[in-house]
């Protein structure tokens, strides 16, 4: 099956498979799980296990929480990612029996008790899928004996569509459904874990981007509570979900782009997943110039407070958090966008306005940040601002409420410049990914690979090792971590050699703190 085109349907391969492939020949890794036995395969002596079922086919429970996989006899064949969930511009195989994941592991029913480390994808909530080859737990595993967990779950609306007020209370969590697909995928680790060798009881879990933003989430829902023991976000801020109001207008907008009323919504619940896919770009009635925001939603139903908005949310005082960024994030999103490197200070102000994501007028942050930095070249203006505006504001907001509740929290910001295009993207969105995995051979990775690189992601996927096992980062390839406190915001910066800095970029902190910043989507 062609795994790069956009293909629909029950399931990409069959999953009971005869003994003859090469996959099930004799000394396969065979594991057995709560629902039935898995066989999976041998990569370089760690053991490997995709397309696990930790959810049955959502296809009949369209918008419902997810519901536990029917056991199967008979050993299934664990050896190909699962589908991705249905979405826009996929990329690879999509469908509603999505709810897989997968697991790389140095040793089976061991007693050994490894961390767990358990990766959650990116692409907002309505992209990706945890199959990418950056996600490889293998080296993760060689390198820190631990567990690697990647997961896939619904995104976009068969996610994310909030019908509480239109369908009524069966519906009532059908706004957040993708995110309790994370918490029983995380009930599944709790549960089986330790037959695939790793300790139920230190389970991280990590992720990048739109990742991150899920496990911000997370930290606010009484649901999640003690399915994991520490957390990462790695550029990935969710300060606060989107309001039952907004999330009912953008429900009436998808309809509307379905060609069906709101009293129709019932069609919803058996028309082909093509068409539902179609529409999941229609505009947003509330962001300008946006296709529609999927995310999670205030539905007092999983969701009944911010996880970061008035304070930080109390579910689970005792997870220590890790909230990190990287220097350049901007330089990611608009890396198909060539004009921006020959920006002139005339035209900067007028591109640079609407990036920022908050009202703030343009000319005079132009004016600030040619006075702060006077070496930097318009591009240069472009992306600091951008970034600091709408990037790393939310993450410096949480930083701030979780260290006023004194909750433990530490902060990281990547500094070292990727090696690709001489070095002109800079410490971009993405790159802690690479470097966290210690996978910056693959082609994806946005760090380019070298010895520079493969130090630092020494360094990085030590420190994420090291925070699973003990929940404190701290390792022989880095200095002493100071917690985060408002007097001094000490950050590690992830250089070489890394070092701590206390208030980093504070000017520019100090400037965008003059005016309201609202995470996108609240409304």
């Amino acid at each position: 099956m062609n795994r790069r085109g956009l293909i629909l349907g029950a399931g990409a391969t069959a999953p009971f498979l005869g003994t003859g492939l090469a996959f099930a020949k004799e000394g396969a890794p065979v594991a057995r799980t709560r629902h039935g036995e898995v066989r999976g395969y041998l990569d370089d002596g760690i053991k490997v296990f995709k397309g696990v079922p930790y959810g049955a086919d959502t296809a009949t429970r369209r918008f419902l929480p997810p519901a536990p996989p029917e056991p199967w006899q008979g050993v299934r064949e664990a050896t190909a990612y699962g589908l991705a969930s249905p979405q826009t511009h996929a990329g690879e195989a999509i469908g509603e029996d999505c709810l897989k994941l997968n697991v790389w592991t140095p040793g089976l029913r061991d007693g050994a008790r490894r961390p767990v480390m358990f990766y959650i994808h990116g692409g907002e909530y309505s992209h990706g899928s945890g199959s990418a080859e950056l996600y490889d737990g293998a080296r993760l595993c060689r390198r820190g004996d631990v567990v690697v967990v990647t997961v896939n779950h619904r995104l976009a609306a068969v996610g994310h569509l909030y019908l509480g007020k239109i369908a009524g209370p069966e519906y009532a969590a059908s706004g957040n459904v993708g995110i309790l697909d994370l918490i029983l995928a995380l009930r599944w680790v709790r549960d089986n874990i330790a037959e695939f060798g790793g300790d139920p009881s230190r389970v991280m879990v990590f992720g990048q981007s739109g990742g991150g933003a899920k496990i911000a989430t997370m930290t606010g829902i009484p649901l999640a509570k003690g399915l994991f023991h520490r957390a990462i976000t790695m550029s990935g801020q969710q300060v606060t979900a989107s309001g039952p109001l907004g999330a009912t207008e953008r429900a009436k907008a998808y309809l509307a782009a379905l060609k069906l009323a709101p009293e129709q919504w019932p069609q919803l619940k058996t028309l082909p997943i093509e068409r539902l896919v179609e529409a999941m770009d229609a505009p947003d009635p509330n962001i300008h110039k946006s296709g529609i925001y999927w995310g999670p939603v205030l539905d007092n139903a999983v969701i009944h407070r911010h996880a970061f908005y008035p304070d930080a949310a109390r579910i689970m005082p005792e997870v220590p958090l890790i909230i990190g960024n990287t220097h350049d994030e901007t330089r990611y999103f608009f890396r198909n966008e060539p004009g921006l490197f020959s920006l002139t200070w005339d035209a900067l102000p007028a591109r640079l306005g609407p990036e920022m994501r908050t009202d703030i007028d343009p000319d005079f942050v132009v004016a600030e940040y040619r006075r702060l930095y006077p070496n930097y070249s318009p591009t240069d203006v472009f992306f600091a601002a951008s970034t600091a505006a709408r990037s790393w504001r939310g993450a410096v907001i949480e930083q701030e409420v979780r260290a006023a509740s004194g909750l433990p929290v530490q902060a990281y910001q990547v500094n070292w410049r990727s090696l690709l295009d001489g070095g002109k993207w800079g410490a971009p969105h993405t790159i802690d990914i690479p470097l966290a995995f210690d996978n910056t051979d693959k082609p994806a990775a946005a760090s380019g690979d070298g010895p520079a690189a493969r130090a630092m992601a020494e360094v990085v996927s030590e420190t994420f090792i090291a925070f699973a096992r003990t929940g404190d980062p701290a390792n022989p390839k880095l200095p002493a971590w100071p917690v985060y406190e408002l007097d001094k915001r000490s950050t590690m910066i992830f250089d070489l050699p890394p070092h701590v800095e206390d208030d980093p970029r504070a000017a520019e902190r100090r400037l965008f703190a003059q005016v309201p910043w609202v995470q996108r989507g609240t409304f």
